[in-house]
């Protein structure tokens, strides 16, 4: 029998999220440029294939994260600017996801080696996806989680520590069972 995975400190991994998904847009934007100018080396072709790997797994978790234990809490806030936030930070995670969309697959290639997509049509999406996700991040850090903070329990914290935890375990096992 497998032990539960540990509860990571919720906030504390919810930021360390964010600084990998800043690490991750600081190095897609010259992976671009490289692509560009030099084409698709090994090296570029194993950086974009982590980018992508990260982004379609850490990525929506992290936004899964936020929308089952931070932002139901902040929804029911007496403060409508609090409410409107969570509704425009909610809102975010659709264009993010929609950016995403048009960015994955020029990625997907890149890592394959293929290069049939338009590098200045990737570079205007992925323009786009970095402007929306560096505005995101600071107005969650700005306002989001210091009121989640104020309003969570230590109890709940615990709670949707573990279950992030469990979630991202399954998905791993998943994951690797897909890829034996």
């Amino acid at each position: 029998m497998n032990a539960a995975p540990a509860a990571p400190a919720v906030f504390e991994f919810l930021d360390s999220t964010h600084r990998d998904i800043m690490a991750q847009l600081i190095q897609l934007s010259p992976l671009i440029d490289a692509i560009e100018s030099e084409g698709l080396n090994a090296a570029n072709r194993d950086k974009v294939r982590k980018i992508l790997h990260f982004f379609n797994t850490e990525g929506r978790q992290h936004h899964l994260d936020e929308e089952k234990h931070i932002f139901p809490a902040l929804l029911s806030s007496q403060d409508e600017t609090v409410v409107r936030t969570i509704q425009r930070l909610m809102q975010d995670h659709g264009w993010l996801e929609e950016n995403w969309f048009q960015i994955a697959p020029s990625l997907d290639a890149a890592a394959n080696g293929n290069l049939w997509f338009d590098t200045r049509e990737l570079r205007h999406a992925f323009d786009v996806f970095e402007a929306l996700y560096l505005d995101h991040i600071m107005l969650e850090e700005s306002v989001a989680y210091p009121e989640a903070r104020k309003r969570l329990q230590a109890h709940d914290r615990a709670g949707m520590g573990r279950e992030m935890a469990e979630r991202r375990s399954k998905t791993n096992r998943r994951s690797g069972d897909s890829n034996a």
